[in-house]
């Protein structure tokens, strides 16, 4: 039987704070890096992927919080839903991969010095829940891009040359609702 390693509290909002007082750097680093990866992607816009890249990083603020549960929740839906986006920007199922990966080395890059400063056994424990976090968001990323594809061959819909406008549309509304359910979760404090 194994030992179960968990932050404390402490720790926790530690990290939180650590990522909220790095977040327009995290978001601008992730976003620079996609951006430079992203061809002629004229049906989505890039400030709505910045938003979308934002939105991911203030609901992992929040996961450091008293309400974890219902912004792991959250997390997870998003994350689903940011590799529904990837399928509509093209992106082979890799590349969704690969881009939560960057999340990770920019977020081990920006608090290893928070991290070293917790006490060994916390900080493990932090780091540790960070993986096994961005691992699920990882798998929940994947299956919404393959739900994508699915649904695109078994209802034939493709993409044809006129609604590309939707997508963005799309995207936009699942953003605010994202979004709305981030403040009730900020106003639950």
């Amino acid at each position: 039987m194994g030992v179960t390693i968990r932050p404390s509290t402490s720790a926790l909002v530690a990290v939180g704070r650590g990522i909220e007082a790095k977040r327009d750097r995290l978001i601008s680093e992730w976003a620079r890096w996609i951006n430079n990866r992203l061809a002629s992607i004229e049906h989505i816009k890039r400030e709505t992927i910045e938003r979308q890249l934002a939105l991911l990083v203030d609901i992992l603020i929040e996961m450091a919080g008293a309400p974890r549960r219902k912004s792991t929740e959250l997390w997870l839906s998003a994350a689903e839903w940011y590799g529904r986006t990837a399928a509509e920007r093209g992106l082979a199922a890799g590349e969704v991969v690969e881009e939560f990966q960057y999340l990770r080395e920019l977020l081990i890059r920006e608090l290893s010095e928070l991290i070293a400063t917790l006490q060994p056994r916390q900080s493990m424990a932090s780091v540790l829940r960070l993986n096994r976090l961005l691992d699920k968001s990882i798998a929940h990323a994947v299956v919404g891009y393959t739900d994508t594809l699915v649904e695109t061959l078994l209802n034939q819909r493709g993409v044809p040359v006129g609604a590309l406008d939707a997508a963005d549309t799309e995207l936009e509304k699942r953003l605010k609702q994202l979004s709305a359910e981030l403040d009730r979760i900020r106003k639950q404090r």
